[in-house]
């Protein structure tokens, strides 16, 4: 072998790199790729923070829209409820013998009534009268108690006043009358959303 040969196999040994060279070679392009994903990762979760918050401000600005006027709205309960008196007082008899003005007043009594529940339905109050339901502490207040043999104890036989709900939270709860001396089975409650919603609300709270 001459000296040129053999400068010639040193020189091509020395272009090749090692198992260490290469190992070097590769580690930026390893940590790169781990930063990569690092960054990746923290992107997704900044992504799902954001999302989480666009949600929940959303739930806050439309409960704040809803219960907002939940003052405002039990004032006009009393409103409702003189109005309500003043036409139970008008006897069928009453009624029908009345002269044509007063008939005419208490037609505009009603038709105000109607208009007033309208107005509180659209800003989302709504009564409701459990006549018939099985008595739940969480929407109704019992007033007394009416002892009846024929009618599943535990049930609502009168309303005295009734009750109503803003969205999914109790206004105000309905005054009733429940049975007791009857079957301990009490009917089930007709299906009112409402209620239920209330209902899980108040469990929650």
């Amino acid at each position: 072998m001459t000296d040129q040969t053999a400068r010639v196999q040193e020189d091509g040994q020395e272009a090749q790199p090692g198992p260490s060279e290469q190992a070097q070679a590769a580690a930026p392009s390893t940590a790169l790729e781990r930063e990569h994903a690092e960054m990746k990762d923290r992107l997704l979760r900044t992504l799902a923070e954001m999302e989480n918050l666009r949600k929940r401000t959303e739930r806050e600005i439309a409960d704040s829209r809803l219960y907002s006027v939940t003052s405002f709205a039990r004032d006009l309960l009393v409103v409702a409820d003189n109005m309500r008196r003043a036409l139970e007082a008008v006897t069928p008899e009453l009624r029908s013998t009345a002269e044509k003005s007063v008939k005419a007043l208490i037609d505009g009594i009603e038709l105000t009534e109607r208009e007033l529940l309208k107005a509180l339905e659209k800003n989302g109050v709504r009564q409701f009268t459990p006549q018939g339901e099985k008595f739940d502490p969480n929407l109704h207040q019992a007033m007394f108690e009416i002892p009846d043999a024929t009618v599943p104890a535990g049930s609502v036989v009168q309303v005295v006043q009734p009750g109503y709900m803003i969205g999914d939270r109790v206004l105000r709860p309905a005054l009733v009358g429940v049975s007791k001396g009857g079957p301990k089975t009490a009917p089930s409650a007709p299906s009112n959303d409402n209620a239920q919603r209330a209902k899980e609300s108040a469990r929650k709270s």
